[in-house]
Formats: C-alpha cells, sequence, structure tokens
C-alpha cells in the first residue's frame, strides 16, 4: 500500500477517536488559562513578559503528550494492530504515517494555541508587555506550535517503544513537572540539555544557558528524533 492511503487510514482513526479531540481542545484551554494566571504574577526584577504570556505551555503539554502517547496505544489495544498490519506490512511506512498524523494536527493546535497564548498574556499583563516586539512574539507563537509537536511525538515514540501510554504518561508527567518546577532555575547545567527546558527556551525574551531558542528546540528535536527510531525499531522488530 503507497503511503498517502496509509496516512489517509491514520488520520480517520485519529479524528473518530473523541479522547483525541478532547486532548487538543485541552492542549488550547490548558494552555491559555494557566497563561493567563501566570500573567497576574510581574513581581522580580528577573521578570519575563515573554515567557509570563506562554507560561501556561508548561501544562498544555501534558495534554499534547497525552494525545501523541493514546494515538499511539490504542493500537495495541483489542488486536487493531495486528489488523493494521495485515493491511500495511510495510512497518515502517505505517509508523511514519501514523508519526505525520499525530503531527499535523497538534502543529495546527499549537499555532491557534500559541496565538491565544500571546493574546490572553498581552491583555492580562497590560502595561508590562509593551517592551515585547512582535518578532518575539510571532517566535514564541511558531516555537509553541513546534515544541508542542516535539513533544507529541516524543510521546507516541516513548509509547510504540513501551506498548503502553498508561507507562509513557506514567514516566513522562512526573519527569515534565519535576524538571520544570523543581530544576527548571538551574541554568548552564546538563538540566539545559533536557527536552523540555532545552524547548522552552523559545519562550523567554534572554536565556541565561547555553542555548539559544532555535537550538533549544533543535535538542528537543533530537530527543523526538530518538524515541522515534527507538519505537520504529520496536514496531519492526517486536510482534504486534
Amino acid at each position: 500500500m503507497e503511503f498517502t492511503p496509509v496516512l489517509r487510514a491514520e488520520w480517520i482513526k485519529i479524528r473518530t477517536l473523541r479522547s483525541l479531540l478532547g486532548a487538543l481542545c485541552a492542549v488550547l484551554l490548558v494552555t491559555t488559562l494557566f497563561s493567563a494566571l501566570g500573567g497576574l504574577d510581574t513581581g522580580g526584577a528577573d521578570f519575563d513578559p515573554l515567557f509570563a504570556a506562554f507560561f501556561g505551555v508548561s501544562f498544555g503539554q501534558i495534554a499534547a503528550i497525552a494525545f501523541g502517547a493514546t494515538a499511539v496505544s490504542s493500537e495495541f489495544q483489542g488486536g487493531a494492530l495486528r489488523v493494521t498490519f495485515a493491511a500495511v506490512p510495510r512497518r515502517g511506512r505505517w509508523f511514519a504515517a501514523k508519526a505525520v498524523a499525530i503531527a499535523a494536527p497538534v502543529l495546527a493546535a499549537g499555532l491557534v494555541t500559541g496565538a491565544a497564548s500571546l493574546g490572553v498574556g498581552r491583555a492580562v499583563l497590560g502595561d508590562e508587555a509593551d517592551g515585547l516586539s512582535w518578532s518575539e512574539g510571532l517566535r514564541a507563537v511558531v516555537g509553541c506550535a513546534v515544541y508542542l509537536t516535539l513533544m507529541a511525538l516524543f510521546a507516541a515514540g516513548l509509547t510504540a517503544l513501551l506498548r503502553s501510554g498508561v507507562a509513557t504518561l506514567s514516566v513522562l508527567i512526573p519527569f515534565l513537572l519535576i524538571v520544570s518546577f523543581v530544576i527548571g532555575d538551574m541554568s548552564g547545567t546538563v538540566a539545559d540539555l533536557l527536552p523540555d527546558k532545552a524547548g522552552q527556551v523559545v519562550f523567554h525574551e534572554t536565556s541565561d544557558g547555553t542555548l539559544g531558542p532555535w537550538t533549544g528546540l533543535a535538542v528537543t528535536a533530537l530527543w523526538t528524533a530518538a524515541a522515534l527510531v527507538a519505537g520504529a525499531w520496536s514496531v519492526r522488530r517486536r510482534d504486534a
């Protein structure tokens, strides 16, 4: 089977699962809600209005990884994967189509979410947002879409490797919360190279660490690529 019909079939699977549509909506709602709350805290000499406007991404990314994990884990339920492989014997082609079918809607939702977060953040920050340039805002909106997409694919790759969405979420959610709230202020260390902390540099006006906005996303992309390669290997080598 050619790639296009395989991709079409995977897209049909995703858009007919209510839990996946709910996860996309949650990305937007959770991110904008917490961005609004983050904009209320303007204290401190090191206040960063851009990060305050996109503060909610730290929470919205949980819905994004749930989307990626659920999209893959649904294949391991009820023998669905055996039926899929009967229709698409080339497993690598199927996994590539699955990854594209996950990435496209998250990227679109991420752009909407980024634009909404910027708008809500500016509104809540008021005069505190006067220093934000539109180029910085545009960078953060695009970065939001790319970052959420990479995290969803990262979860998809881990789910294919672990063969369980529950296991993936049990690993990633505590990991992300620990990185974001416990060692999030540790700049200039190996923590800068962790997938979420590296990618979220794009939401800062300036960075004290070793990575810039786009190099940070590149590091996250490397983590995602490693997870997808591991997931593809698992799909190709292990029984359905």
